[in-house]
């Protein structure tokens, strides 16, 4: 359920009371139920930072507070440590950005629940901050919580942006994933991306025997869930569109399937199998479809099949070897890798297989091509000797590395486009580890997972 309201423009000092709702809508999500309350906008001065300035403002993310100290299922010491935890994610999604150097809330002082609609000026200005997140924390009588999350400009002394959600207890963290969402959005102008998930293959064993099990996770890795046992290899997951699914191949006795994972019921269903090696399958994006790749008698193409399963359909007929494939946003065309050449290199051609043409012809190879979510580039495997992230304009043009390892591979996009995550093998034990860049080629960092972890994919923002 998702219910729309308006924040008071000025909130009750003890209250902070919320209008009545004035629309609501059904909407299924996985696991627990989030409620999302957005807020009208008040007016106040617009604010967005320019790439060269964000890590020099200075943002100060203090502990929420609340109205009454309680305990609930999220946190057993109460809804104050609650509070200080929201602000701590809120912290971390923003530094972890990159663009951004924040000072969070084991630094700073912490407000009262008045402060929270009516900041201490004073107190703030004083620590050289420009921007001040606020937020609070009420235990509701249903059981959930109501976080709310304010940005303030403290030289303005103005409120920017405000918003707040119901949660249920087991999906706290996803407030303040919001709340850090609001605040990237409002200072950068760009699309939220924190509120997200990502599913990868989580790899256990020595190198020439690896258990590979599907696993998923928040985008800042907490809350990791394996999915499947271990018992057939799983390979390269993509989320569906809609977020409800997860397409992966899986191989059991030598034997290639695909398969849909649902994610709010646990079922799977069988999408195509075959004794050919099989390849890679991607969603289209209304999810009606999955490419893949096929080889049949030492020629490998791309096919497409419906979701659901049914008879696939062939889309390239060279003799020669066509693997991946990645649809771009508006679904009218399909990035993929070929030896047509002679060489491994990317190509592009209609959805219906027509009209292919190579668009790298830089140095080295490339490989495992993935459309940006914004149509405007394309992610890939550079093979220079060694493997490198890089990206290109969709015609070719503009290619820059992103990355030096000696092996990194499998680019998949944050679902604003802005930041491009990876896996990297160590050189002489195998053991892969999952990393993010941002397109600047700066701001690397490796997302903490429980055990090695391969061929990530990023799902869009939550509803």
């Amino acid at each position: 359920m998702t219910i729309r309201f308006a924040l008071s423009a000025t909130l009750a000092a003890f209250g902070l009371t919320l209008a009545a709702p004035v629309a609501a809508q059904q909407l299924t999500l996985p696991q627990e139920e989030l409620e999302t309350v957005e807020t009208s906008d008040n007016g106040g001065t617009e604010v967005t930072v320019t790439a060269e300035s964000w890590q020099d403002l200075g943002i100060a993310i203090a502990s929420f507070a609340t109205n009454a100290d309680v305990s609930t299922p999220a946190n057993a010491q109460g809804t104050a440590a609650l509070g200080h935890e929201l602000a701590r994610i809120v912290y971390a999604d923003l530094r972890n950005n990159g663009l951004f150097r924040p000072v969070g809330p084991d630094a700073l002082p912490r407000p009262t629940y008045p402060q929270i609609t009516a900041p201490s000026w004073g107190t703030w200005r004083g620590r050289s901050a420009e921007m001040l997140v606020h937020g609070y924390v009420r235990a509701n009588d249903d059981g959930r919580l109501t976080v709310g999350c304010y940005l303030y400009d403290v030289v303005l002394e103005d409120e920017l942006v405000r918003e707040g959600w119901v949660v249920a207890p087991a999906e706290w963290r996803r407030a303040a994933h919001k709340c850090a969402d609001l605040v990237y959005s409002r200072l950068s102008g760009e699309d939220p991306f924190f509120d997200s998930r990502i599913a990868y293959i989580a790899e256990t064993g020595p190198k020439d025997n690896r258990t590979k099990r599907l696993a998923i996770m928040d985008s800042d890795g907490a809350n990791h869930r394996f999915i499947t046992n271990g018992q057939s290899t799983a390979l390269t997951p993509r989320y569906s569109p809609d977020y409800s699914k997860i397409a992966y191949l899986s191989y059991s006795d030598g034997n290639p399937r695909i398969y849909v994972y649902d994610v709010d019921s646990g079922r799977q269903t069988l999408v195509t199998q075959s004794s050919n090696p099989t390849f890679a399958p991607r969603w289209s994006p209304d999810g009606r479809y999955l490419l893949y790749s096929m080889a049949v008698a030492g020629n490998t193409d791309i096919y497409r099949v419906p979701a659901t399963g049914g008879t696939p359909i062939r889309l390239t007929f060279s003799p020669s070897i066509e693997v991946g494939g990645s649809y771009s946003p508006d679904g009218t065309r399909i990035v993929f890798e070929s030896d047509q050449s002679g060489a491994q290199q990317c190509y592009i051609m209609n959805a219906d297989g027509s009209n292919q043409r190579r668009i790298s012809f830089f140095g080295g190879r490339c490989a495992t091509p993935e459309w940006s979510p914004r149509g405007d580039q394309i992610a890939f495997t550079h093979i220079v000797g060694d493997f490198h992230i890089a990206v290109m304009n969709t015609n070719g043009r503009n290619m820059r590395t992103l990355t030096n390892g000696w092996q990194d591979e499998a680019p998949t996009w944050a679902p604003n486009g802005r930041i491009i995550q990876f896996f990297r093998s160590a050189r002489n034990s195998g053991d892969s580890t999952i990393w993010q860049v941002d397109l600047t080629g700066e701001n690397e960092r490796r997302l903490n997972t429980p055990v090695g972890a391969s061929d990530p994919a990023w799902g869009p923002v939550l509803p």
